[in-house]
């Protein structure tokens, strides 16, 4: 999936960006705010292993499948090449126990990911402008639904994240964009009722591709 989006992404970038060669632009330029709108993957790489609360193994392990939602972007420049950006989404994901003859879904929560970053962005002033960004992000999660006689509770909490992308210019203010976060953020999942826990290192890869706005 994550392939699939970041190709797709950089064929429709590049495409727009050839067929907009002799047009007009705005560039990147300092008090510039730009809003993306993009298709974003969450996709999370937990696999961490559940014990008892008292610390004993259980050859389980603690699965999260990944979701695609829309998200969007606001970015405000201080120089030509410094910005801030923060995003907003929301995604839904399955927690699943994994083991030996074992696929249970255990829980379903929806997850609200903030983050927030510091950028700079390479040629400002050109067509093709990449960018390299690190911030921090709250996980949040709600509405969650138990599942199968379970009753986890997962803990919201502090992360950090390293970004790279390009925007690419197309026509006036337009431009096309490809993003990709790598969020570092690790939680307690506890189930007092069946009496488990594990620490869940979701570390996500966050992939999206859209379209911005410059204003």
């Amino acid at each position: 999936m994550k392939t699939y989006a970041a190709v797709l992404a950089a064929g429709l970038a590049l495409g727009l960006a050839g067929a907009a060669s002799a047009q007009d632009f705005q560039p990147k330029a300092a008090g510039v705010k730009m809003i993306n709108v993009r298709v974003t993957d969450v996709d999370p790489e937990a696999g961490d292993p559940i014990t008892t609360l008292a610390g004993a193994a259980t050859g389980l392990t603690a699965e999260v499948d990944y979701d695609v939602m829309p998200t969007i972007g606001l970015t405000y420049f201080f120089t030509d090449n410094i910005a801030a950006e923060v995003i907003a989404g929301t995604t839904q994901h399955k927690v699943k126990a994994k083991g030996a003859g074992v696929d249970l879904e255990i829980h379903e929560t929806w997850v609200l990911p903030p983050v927030v970053s510091l950028q700079y962005h390479f040629a400002p002033a050109a067509k093709v402008s990449p960018y390299v960004g690190a911030g921090v992000n709250y996980m949040i999660f709600y509405s969650g639904e138990d599942k199968n006689g379970f009753d986890v509770d997962i803990d919201d909490g502090f992360g950090l994240a390293l970004q790279a992308g390009v925007d690419i210019a197309t026509q006036g203010p337009w431009s096309v964009n490809l993003d990709v976060k790598k969020v570092f953020f690790k939680t307690d999942a506890t189930d007092n009722t069946n009496g488990v826990k594990t620490k869940v290192s979701l570390d996500p890869w966050v992939i999206s591709g859209g379209f911005g706005y410059k204003f």
